[in-house]
């Protein structure tokens, strides 16, 4: 093999391993923190429950459904759901979620503020207090920037945190610590600084045929090495 492809890759290899040394770094720092994290406790399962057992049964739900497909334009699923004391009937359609009082049929009232904090507080499996609970027109990244929503966070050592929904108090997602840490790895992982959700991009995809590259270097000189190894060898 000539001399020169050795040369030139003993150079590149050195160079893109100057290059790529901190990144593939935080690739593994990334990988063992986020395999280290069981997925129950980054969605936060221990912390509190997303959903609670219905205590209604379908003769609670005393409306007719007639009414209230009358009051939606094409829905596409209907759930049976409660919150707190009521039955609750919520219509999907591709415009998003209705919630209707299942003994009345009439539009679900929004939720007050005790309520939000009385439904938050008995989905969590922890005890804590609620440090402040908060309506927003927007939640954060967290919680993928939804609309008409209230977050509840508690005083525990993770910072618990309960999203629900403005319209009907349904808990949207809990977040915590322990998320945002993987989030934070994921984000150097994915090397996305900004949404923390593309996989393809460009930054990513360049990295990696670079890493490609570096080992295809490495094999190199690692062939040069076994061939220098075995000139000693019958030179004796």
């Amino acid at each position: 093999m000539n001399k020169r492809i050795f040369k030139y890759a003993r150079k590149l290899h050195k160079w893109l391993g100057y290059l790529l040394a901190l990144q593939i770094f935080v690739w593994l720092l990334g990988g063992l923190v986020m395999s280290a994290i069981p997925l129950a406790k980054v969605h936060g399962k221990h912390l509190a429950a997303r959903q609670l057992d219905n205590p209604f049964q379908r003769q609670d739900y005393s409306v007719s459904l007639d009414s209230i497909v009358a009051q939606i334009s094409e829905p596409m699923r209907i759930t049976y759901s409660h919150f707190l004391t009521t039955p609750i009937i919520i219509v999907a359609t591709s415009q998003g979620e209705s919630s209707f009082n299942g003994r009345t049929g009439q539009p679900l009232a929004a939720p007050t503020q005790q309520n939000i904090i009385a439904n938050a507080q008995a989905h969590l499996l922890i005890n804590a207090a609620v440090k402040h609970a908060i309506q927003l027109e927007a939640g954060p990244r967290e919680v993928g920037y939804k609309a008409n929503l209230w977050q509840v966070q508690f005083d525990d050592r993770w910072s618990t945190t309960l999203y629900l929904s403005a319209i009907n108090g349904q808990v949207i997602s809990v977040r915590s610590t322990i998320w945002r840490i993987f989030d934070f790895f994921w984000m150097l992982h994915i090397m996305d600084y900004d949404e923390r959700e593309d996989f393809n991009n460009p930054l990513l995809i360049s990295f990696s045929a670079t890493s490609v590259l570096f080992c295809i270097t490495g094999i190199l000189l690692l062939l040069q090495n076994l061939r220098l190894r075995r000139r000693k060898h019958y030179s004796k």
